[in-house]
């Protein structure tokens, strides 16, 4: 297998997270970033104390509380996150149901790929409420909470957020001095440190640092495996002030052992199975350890100001200067062409298929804005007024790999055939090598934004509000690409202004409860590819931005001495004007799809002893319009299970002995990309399953605690995502992780 990379910062990562876990420290967990500065240590968990219920986004732009915000949003705190022993974006959004990952396939990277209400969203993630567009596999390491606003919602992100967005809340200084040292040693040769420091340094300033050193392998899959780092250093001068200032910093890295899964039955000519999918087993890898790799590294820095110039008007200005790198070489263990049977082994042998990726994704972004509170008469008003400019380059490109020995086919491939290995008992350890080069750029572009944004809550009285939002975008792109199967780039431009809007009318029946009906509108250009990636390609200018709208009806009720969060929603999302080939060679921007649903939300304390924290989706998706001759049309959407449910809940047993589990459900999902406007569904699906968490954890004293995950208790074996035509990939199997935690 091919030697990981050395750090120099694991050891420094290591050395810091046991000099700062000393004899003097003691339990304190960071409080969620809603919560006001604080001028003690961070709070410990008290009985009766409502973690799992964030009432207020961080965004400025949510002008109501979220009971009152016309819109389903939900917001997964810090105590969920470290409760269910979550360390990336995949595995916080498993308490999310109804949103799903995509496989990275159809020129898509291997990346984070979620889709939320049918539509993907891989390029509606945000960091501190700006967009954060570079390939990668999320840490969370450096994340307080994760803001999950679903259905249209270009009024608040901008381009192409017609299914939902994700913002991933940082962790910032606050006023109080503590330290928080976690170790974690689980099953899988798993070793997760971090450190979480604050510390005070006069009246008005603090300084956070937190640190991450990981390493393990992937539960059931063998030779998966990961080695990551990263350091996320911030500085805030005046808070407690009218002016406060704050410089942060993001490096991470990682360096693993990418995986595509297993082949479909396809691969085999005449072969069917129920699925789909190729029962070959959890544990089967097909991938060369020579060769195969990914790397991810991102930097990124951040100055926010902002100023109060009286209780009523606040002014915020946000730069950010990032660069995003994704590097891989991988195997596809479906596209290297049909298996072939070898009566000389008695064994169907296949040829591994490749996929390569160059990307680095350059942001510079600059966003300010007013918000506060006035009158004009009876009504009251809660805005915020802003203006973006941002600009964006992508480059990707694709390797060149040469076999030169090792991993040669059978005689029935053609004379020369090399990387090939049997199709049911494959060897990640076929010696291999060869020369892996970096091809040409087939995308080199350059895209800004410059948009003006207002949002505005009216209460007319208290039982009646209006929210009104709005937001204008002048969107740019240029810049070459290559086309596929050529030698020479071409050039592409293209220009868009788009509107988006959405408005919603809230009726509070009682100071607890309310319900509302809302309508958004979403635009995402041609240039964002399947809604995830930005590039170009020919006469990109021509077309125009597909469009997304979504009617909501909701209610939502505070419960329980309001300890507990109730919402409901019904709601209609249609998505038109995609691109697809209505004629064999002839294209037309007519494809459509349309999700009809209903989701169910809890969060908070049922009892003083009880938290709880989830929800129920149902989804009734459909290709409304697809390719020619009504390919698909009426099939069901991929990455759109019917049902899907997730519930996370802990029980308090004695004063130090918490206890804790899981139940998730992800209902029948299809995988097909086939028929445009978003893949309506092909033969292939993943089929539904339950899975089963569980957690015991125990404080010592307040300043020591020990906590005991158990993921996937029933080794399950599952399918988490498809791409419907190559391969399907399993989900973890079962691992048990005991982390010990010294505060203070």
């Amino acid at each position: 297998m091919k030697q990981q990379e050395t750090y120099s910062l694991n050891t420094l990562t290591h050395s810091l997270a046991f000099a700062l876990a000393g004899p003097a420290l003691f339990l304190a967990t960071p409080a969620s970033a809603q919560t006001p500065p604080i001028t003690e240590m961070a709070p410990v968990r008290v009985e009766g104390d409502s973690l799992y219920d964030v009432p207020v986004s961080s965004s400025t732009k949510f002008t109501a509380p979220l009971l009152d915000t016309p819109k389903s949003v939900q917001i997964i705190p810090q105590t969920v996150i470290q409760d269910t022993g979550a360390t990336s974006l995949q595995d916080v959004l498993r308490n999310s149901p109804g949103i799903t990952f995509g496989a990275g396939e159809g020129g898509q990277p291997l990346a984070d790929r979620p889709f939320i209400r049918g539509s993907s969203s891989g390029n509606n993630i945000f960091v501190d409420g700006i967009r954060d567009p570079g390939g990668q596999t999320r840490e969370i390491f450096n994340v307080e909470s994760l803001e999950i606003i679903r259905g249209a919602d270009s009024a608040y992100g901008g381009r192409g957020s017609g299914g939902g967005s994700i913002n991933l809340v940082s962790k910032k200084p606050r006023l109080g001095s503590f330290v928080q040292a976690d170790a974690g040693l689980g099953s899988d040769a798993y070793w997760r440190g971090t450190v979480d420091a604050n510390w005070q340094f006069n009246d008005n300033a603090a300084f956070r640092l937190n640190l991450l050193d990981g390493k393990g392998n992937v539960p059931g899959r063998n030779v998966v495996d990961y080695d990551k780092w990263g350091v996320a250093p911030s500085l805030s001068f005046g808070l407690g002030t009218p002016t406060r200032v704050t410089l942060s910093y993001y490096h991470y890295e990682s360096d693993g052992m990418p995986d595509y899964g297993v082949p479909l039955a396809s691969k085999i000519p005449g072969k069917h199975t129920s699925d789909g999918i190729l029962n070959v087993g959890r544990a089967k890898f097909y991938g060369v350890l020579d060769r195969d790799y990914q790397k991810n590294k991102s930097d990124i820095g951040t100055v926010e100001i902002e100023h109060d110039f009286n209780p009523h008007a606040t002014v915020r200005n946000a730069t950010r200067y990032g660069q995003t790198l994704n590097d891989y070489v991988l195997t596809n263990p479906g596209d290297g062409g049909a298996a072939r049977f070898d009566p000389a082994s008695n064994e169907w042998w296949m040829q591994r298929g490749l996929k390569s990726r160059w990307q680095q994704t350059t942001l510079l972004s600059n966003v300010t804005e007013l918000y506060g509170k006035f009158n004009t008469g009876a009504l009251k008003h809660t805005y915020d007024i802003g203006v973006e400019f941002t600009s964006e380059k992508n480059k990707n490109a694709s390797y060149n790999v040469t076999t030169t020995s090792g991993s040669f086919c059978p005689g029935v491939f053609p004379a020369g055939a090399m990387d090939c290995t049997p199709l049911y008992h494959p060897d990640p350890h076929d010696n291999w090598s060869g020369r892996i080069s970096r091809g040409p750029l087939s995308n080199d572009s350059t895209s800004n934004t410059r948009a003006i944004y207002a949002f505005d809550t009216i209460d007319f009285n208290e039982r009646w509000s209006l929210n009104l939002g709005g937001r204008f975008d002048n969107y740019r792109i240029d810049g070459d690409f290559l086309p596929r199967g050529a030698t020479m780039p071409q050039s592409s431009d293209g220009s868009w202004n788009i509107f988006s809007y959405q408005a919603g009318i809230v009726y509070k029946p009682a100071s607890n409860g309310s319900i509302y009906l809302s309508y958004a509108t979403a635009s995402t250009p041609p240039t964002i590819s399947g809604g995830d990636q930005e590039g170009l390609s020919a006469d990109v200018g021509s077309l125009d931005p597909e469009k997304s709208r979504t009617i909501e009806l909701g209610t939502k009720w505070d419960v329980l001495d309001e300890k507990l969060t109730l919402t409901a929603a019904l709601y209609q999302t249609d998505r038109e004007d995609a691109q697809i080939e209505v004629d064999p060679g002839v294209f037309a921007q007519a494809g459509k799809t349309r999700v009809r649903g209903l989701e169910l939300g809890f969060a908070g304390a049922v009892t003083p002893k009880w938290n709880v924290f989830g929800g129920y989706s149902y989804m009734d998706s459909e290709l409304v319009k697809g390719a020619y001759n009504g390919v698909n049309e009426g099939d069901p959407l991929a990455n759109t299970p019917r049902n899907s449910f997730s519930l996370w809940n802990t029980y308090k047993l004695l004063p130090k002995f918490t206890v804790g589990g899981g139940i998730y459900y992800v209902g029948k999902t299809y995988g097909g990309n086939q028929g445009g406007a978003g893949g309506g569904a092909n033969s292939v699906y993943m089929p539904a399953y339950w899975r089963f968490d569980a957690m015991a954890a125990y404080q010592v004293s307040p300043n020591l605690s020990f906590q005991l995950n158990v993921l996937n208790l029933t080794d399950k074996a599952y399918f988490a995502r498809t791409n419907g035509v190559h391969h399907a990939d399993y989900g973890p199997g079962r691992q048990a992780i005991l982390t010990t935690s010294i505060r203070y």
